[in-house]
């Protein structure tokens, strides 16, 4: 709360932008927690004898230019917006709105899944070199510590990582699954090393869909 109030200072009509797709499932960015926020920043500005204005709005997601376009709107009776989406909807607001103040209400950490209800597992770094086919569907990249490809190194011990106990082996896993799965001999399929090159010469990732025309 102390990075936001120190961003928002200064300004006096303030939007803080929910997003309702991932940050809404995470627990983080959703209308819901756009209220809650507006309402604390509502009750800040009072005890600080500021006369704010803050306004709260959710767009389904603020990933995709249509949605950002139709909240016009709403920006322009704004000085700051205070997104609350991931650091991907953060950019593309503050590249829809070059006039406006963008700033992020939250920190973006990872791509997961709910294990459950408050906790959730990274599971991909979108590396763009995936060997789940080889791997029994876990990724050795993201879920073992060391990012291991051929197998776990001489640390693990009882099915747990050695960097923390609290974490299973990735390679205990692979191997429990292709066991299942009558498939060990994948083990012994070398993988070579990860070409990390994919962004090219540098800079962000770029994918672009091929269509197919059909005569």
């Amino acid at each position: 709360m102390g990075e936001i109030l120190e961003m928002v200072e200064g300004y006096e009509n303030i939007l803080v932008l929910g997003c309702g797709t991932c940050v809404t499932v995470c627990l983080s960015g959703g209308e819901r927690e756009a209220a809650i926020l507006a309402g604390q920043l509502r009750i800040w500005g009072k005890k600080e004898g500021k006369n704010l204005n803050v306004m709260e709005h959710t767009i389904q997601r603020q990933c995709e230019k249509e949605w950002v376009d139709e909240m016009r709107g709403h920006v322009e009776k704004a000085d700051v917006v205070l997104s609350l989406a991931c650091g991907v909807g953060v950019q593309l607001v503050a590249e829809m709105y070059e006039d406006k103040a963008v700033y992020p209400g939250l920190n973006t950490t990872f791509m997961g899944y709910p294990v459950e209800h408050g906790t959730w597992l990274e599971n991909c770094r979108g590396c763009g070199n995936c060997v789940l086919a080889h791997t029994a569907g876990v990724c050795p990249i993201t879920r073992c510590a060391k990012s291991l490809l051929n197998g776990p190194c001489g640390g693990s011990q009882n099915g747990k990582c050695e960097i923390s106990k609290e974490t299973e082996c990735a390679w205990q896993l692979i191997y429990d699954r292709l066991k299942t799965k009558e498939r060990l001999e994948w083990m012994n399929s070398y993988q070579p090393p990860r070409d990390w090159s994919t962004a090219g010469d540098g800079g962000p990732r770029k994918s672009v869909k091929i269509e197919e025309v059909v005569d």
